[in-house]
């Protein structure tokens, strides 16, 4: 069935059926309860202390801005360090779609009875593997997709030249710290049912550009490049399974040759088993590690596969989905259990390097979209917060004029400051590496820093929206109040998609102490950070040196607080040369060092209130 059958499908349900016909809002902001009529004051009545705290709020509401590029002058500096000022318009297109018709979507789509809802058989008995939504849904998915987000991976181009099996070669680098800024803005409406799938989107494209065949291509990039969410195709990836989450080597699913062929790019196979976390359940198209040889082999026995949604008949590709999770927050998206029963695949490059095109082209792009979608988690609590710091009042003066509350939004622009500069530092080596430019030192220094800051940024948001939430006092925790509630669940999901904590700082050792990259790494933080923070960085390169050294027990305890610093350094190398961000780099610094409680402290607090 295609997408727009399923969406008239959706349209036009029976009787009995998952039906979504109650309230669906339109509100471009949050207002008054429409279940909850207001009652008015009598006539004549003076004005009491109540009316002046609601008008305050409603003018906190008021205050929130209509345009999230216009609102953010740290993006804007960035993006003019990158070269990035002709986008200008699209940026700020993508920041009024973000603040309006996202957001009042969004909202509406995470309120309880409006989350997607399994379907998976049509009324007649026919399965279809089906997931229901509401329509709120699709309106956020049209203002997302409507950016432009995935279409610009379309400027990367094909080599036409290609024919047959051989891999059809990007003609030139994608543009990722755009698509990035786009992200960005689009992820400060929280998860919303689609910036997950953007990120497996963007999987597939790379996968797809990089090692699609020529029949690959023509079958899935023009959809998965469409901007018209009604139209488009959407992809996911689906790699975990019970037994072993980040343990990929642990994989069961098997797959297995039709016909007699070598695994080369295209060869077609029947997929089978069972995976057990998948997101974006109800994607046109899905990427799938299956074991091609025995399982002592661990993640060298890995293949990776385009599976279509699909039979050219229209039929379920072989596959079911079991259950739907009840996830603590993205639950806007519908992410399940599938089982497969030879559902038909095609090899996604050679099977023989699976596990490696997987980590280089779908695990590494979707951990540059969490670092940012956690920068954009942060960046809006501080919108949040720094909006209601100016009309909420206490003892007699707006809450933004005390210290502490100054001090806590200070640190709130700083992380999400921190972490969109270190994300669009790494996306722009991302696009050296596509299109082979990088250096050798700069290869090293990826290597180790996207690991870093995905684990970073992760945990900088969920101290940022939680701080916001802390801003707001006792009406940060009502979900109907404001956005934060729902950030901070989406937040936690996003810690721990794409690599824990733990996993994450495992496998930075295990590439260091293997590779050696870690040389490479703190050469590049030399390079960008320049003689002020020599003598500190050092002393980290030569801590690094001695955790290596170290037995096995203690070298991964005593990482786990230098990782932190080395993921820091990345961060403040990013912000280095933008002399616009210099009071957030100041800040930043107090993760590594206690700051001095001076003037020169309050000075930095001051530069990074709202003004």
């Amino acid at each position: 069935m295609t997408k727009a059958a399923r969406v008239l499908r959706a349209r036009c349900a029976p009787a009995g059926r998952p039906s979504y016909a109650g309230r669906v809002s339109t509100a471009a902001a949050p207002g008054p309860n429409p279940d909850r009529p207001s009652t008015p004051e009598p006539a004549g009545q003076p004005r009491t202390a109540r009316d002046a705290g609601r008008e305050a709020l409603a003018a906190w509401l008021a205050a929130q801005p209509d345009d999230l590029f216009a609102d953010d002058a740290d993006l804007a500096a960035l993006i003019a360090h990158h070269g990035l000022s002709e986008r200008s318009g699209a940026l700020h297109a993508a920041g009024r779609a973000a603040a309006g018709s996202v957001d009042a979507a969004a909202r509406e789509n995470d309120r309880i009875g409006n989350h997607p809802v399994l379907d998976a058989w049509d009324g007649i008995g026919r399965h279809t593997a089906g997931v229901a939504h509401h329509p709120s849904y699709r309106a956020a998915g049209r203002g997302i997709y409507g950016t432009g987000v995935m279409a610009a991976y379309a400027e990367a181009g094909v080599d036409g030249r290609a024919t047959g099996t051989t891999p059809r070669r990007p003609v030139r680098a994608a543009p990722h710290r755009f698509v990035l800024s786009l992200f960005y803005l689009t992820a400060q409406a929280g998860e919303a049912g689609h910036n997950c799938p953007l990120a497996c989107d963007a999987g597939a494209i790379r996968t797809l550009q990089h090692l699609g065949t020529a029949a690959q291509q023509a079958a899935h990039l023009p959809g998965l490049l469409d901007p018209d969410f009604d139209t488009n195709l959407t992809a996911s990836q689906f790699l975990t399974e019970v037994q072993g989450g980040s343990d990929v080597g642990a994989n069961a699913v098997r797959a297995t040759p039709i016909g007699d062929h070598d695994g080369g790019p295209g060869s077609p196979w029947a997929v089978s088993g069972e995976k057990w976390f998948c997101s974006n359940a109800d994607a046109d198209v899905f990427l799938v590690t299956a074991r091609v040889a025995h399982p002592g082999t661990g993640t060298k026995g890995l293949g990776l596969f385009l599976v279509p949604r699909t039979r050219p008949d229209g039929s379920v590709n072989g596959f079911a989905i079991r259950r739907l999770k009840d996830k603590l927050g993205t639950r806007s998206m519908a992410s399940g259990e599938i089982d497969f029963t030879d559902a038909r695949a095609s090899a996604l490059g050679p099977v023989r390097d699976g596990f490696r095109n997987v980590m280089e082209l779908v695990i590494t792009t979707s951990r540059l979209f969490n670092a940012a979608g956690c920068a954009a988690h942060a960046r809006r609590a501080w919108v949040v917060a720094s909006t209601y710091a100016q009309h909420r009042t206490a003892f007699g003066q707006p809450i933004g004029g005390f210290p502490l509350v100054a001090e806590t939004l200070a640190w709130i622009r700083a992380d999400a400051v921190a972490s969109l500069a270190g994300t669009l530092q790494l996306a722009g080596l991302q696009e050296q590496v596509d299109d082979g430019s990088i250096s050798d030192t700069d290869a090293a220094f990826f290597r180790v820093a996207v690991n870093l800051n995905k684990l970073q940024t992760a945990l900088l948001a969920h101290d940022a929206v939680n701080r916001g939430i802390e801003v707001l006092g006792g009406n940060g925790a009502i979900e109907s109040f404001s956005v934060l509630p729902r950030l901070l669940r989406d937040t936690v999901v996003y810690e721990n998609w794409e690599g824990s904590h733990n996993v994450l700082r495992a496998q930075v050792l295990r590439d260091c102490a293997r590779l050696g990259v870690h040389r490479g790494f703190f050469d590049g933080l030399a390079a960008r950070l320049g003689p002020e923070h020599a003598e500190a960085l050092e002393a980290d390169r030569r801590a690094f040196d001695e955790v290596l050294a170290a037995p096995a027990q203690v070298r991964d305890l005593r990482f786990r607080r230098l990782g932190t610093r080395m993921a820091i350094w990345v961060m403040l190398a990013a912000m280095a040369a933008v002399p616009e961000l210099a009071a957030a780099a100041r800040m930043t610094q107090r993760h590594l060092r206690e700051p001095e409680i001076d003037e020169e402290y309050l000075s930095c607090i001051a530069a990074l209130q709202r003004r």
